[in-house]
């Protein structure tokens, strides 16, 4: 099967864009694992499908794979590489798009200065949406590891995230302690693990250890969470810049009931075809 893709980026989270509109396109877990080898493949962070819409309100349906083959239902800065995507290959002239994900329907919008700007949805705070095993929901949440508690914030933006606050993410155990809560029992379905650094109210630094791919250059829901947990918690106020390894992300929230909006770039890098 040979199959023709497009590799983007959103500050450096990137991905294997593949249109399922105008081939055919059905993908096991072991051929999106091959596509994501950085060594073997193509390589990325994520692969993300656009196939046709099957709600007659939205303009097309997308999906989210990992790097180890598993899908998920969301991701921000895929997101707008997806809205870049359809605007560069003619799927779509509309000034907005409306994509239904496994987690609902997200409305992705061209801004004027040419960046993306997301409609991520409501957040989720229940436990039992999140998912995460807690007996009644707070702002803030304990858990320990190796002997050492560690403190965190919790929600759903359609796939589930924690957030720690740390003094310097420079010198923080991202790579030791992030795989270890990804997949701690408290996660029923494992978690993206966001270690965040507070520079002033409106302004934050960021790294995430996403589930299923290590720590990205960029997590697009990852930087909607943080904001939305440390405005939770009366460190943050609306809009807040994100600044994560990749680049910097603008992330605005009202507070409960409302959704979050993500603006930020998406870059085309190459175009090629692979044979599977």
């Amino acid at each position: 099967m040979n199959l023709k893709f497009t590799k983007m980026h959103g500050l450096g989270n990137d991905f294997v864009v593949i249109d399922a509109v105008r081939q055919t396109v059905n993908l096991t877990s072991e051929q999106v694992r091959q596509i994501a080898d950085r060594h073997f493949g193509v390589g990325c962070d994520q692969l993300l499908l656009v196939e046709p819409p099957v709600n007659k309100e939205a303009d097309f349906c997308y999906r989210i794979f990992n790097a180890d083959g598993s899908e998920v239902s969301q991701c921000g800065n895929g997101a707008r590489c997806f809205a870049r995507f359809v605007y560069e290959q003619g799927l779509s002239d509309k000034q907005e798009v409306r994509v239904d994900t496994q987690n609902g329907r997200l409305i992705l919008r061209r801004t004027d200065d040419g960046n993306i700007t997301v409609d991520m949805g409501v957040p989720w705070h229940d436990p039992v949406q999140i998912p995460m095993r807690a007996d009644h929901e707070s702002e803030s949440y304990v858990v320990d590891v190796g002997g050492e508690s560690f403190s965190f914030g919790a929600v759903s933006m359609g796939n589930p995230h924690i957030v720690l606050v740390v003094d310097n993410i420079d010198d923080s155990p991202v790579l030791s302690l992030g795989p270890v809560l990804e997949s701690h029992d408290l996660f029923p379905e494992r978690v993206n693990v966001g270690f965040m650094q507070i520079l002033d109210s409106h302004h934050i630094r960021l790294r995430v250890y996403e589930r299923g791919s290590g720590e990205t250059l960029a997590c697009g829901s990852g930087a909607c969470g943080a904001v939305v947990v440390g405005i939770g918690q009366g460190l943050l106020k609306s809009p807040v810049q994100v600044d994560l390894p990749g680049g910097s992300l603008s992330i605005s929230w009202l507070g409960r009931g409302n959704a979050v909006f993500m603006s930020g770039p998406a870059v085309t890098v190459f175009v090629g075809m692979i044979e599977l």
